[in-house]
């Protein structure tokens, strides 16, 4: 601290890079979820099953990273700008979705879709818990 009262230590990363608790918990649900729904689908469907569900999972996975990125990175102040920075941060969660859904079914043309929609649907689902996870 300085005289005028205002910390002015480097920190070695910025906070908004270090993921929380909360996220490291959800996003960790979320790749088992993944792992175990491809293992499933590989047995099921093959390979084309196992990239489906790896492609499912990840809409969702890279999707509430984005989620993360946009609240974590914006200091807020008032109710207002809570509110704000929130509904922005799920904007971008659901265009990243479209999107990436977008991508993954145009592209891969092998795509078995009860696997990457079951598996997107799951992890999806699962992000939503993150409310009920303990910051310790």
């Amino acid at each position: 601290m300085t005289t005028d009262g205002i910390d002015r230590r480097v920190r070695p990363l910025n906070s908004a890079l270090v993921p929380t608790r909360r996220t490291r918990v959800v996003l960790g649900w979320q790749l088992a979820v993944t792992v175990v729904f491809a293992l499933m689908a590989a047995y099921l469907a093959g390979w084309h099953g196992a990239v489906s569900a790896l492609l499912g999972g990840g809409v969702s996975v890279v999707s509430g990273l984005v989620f993360v990125a946009l609240t974590a990175s914006k200091k807020v102040r008032s109710a207002d700008s809570i509110l704000v920075a929130a509904l922005r941060a799920e904007g971008a969660k659901i265009a990243s979705i479209v999107v990436l859904l977008w991508m993954a079914l145009s592209w891969y043309t092998q795509i078995v879709t009860i696997a990457f929609f079951a598996t997107f649907a799951v992890t999806v689902m699962i992000f939503s818990l993150a409310f009920f996870v303990r910051e310790k």
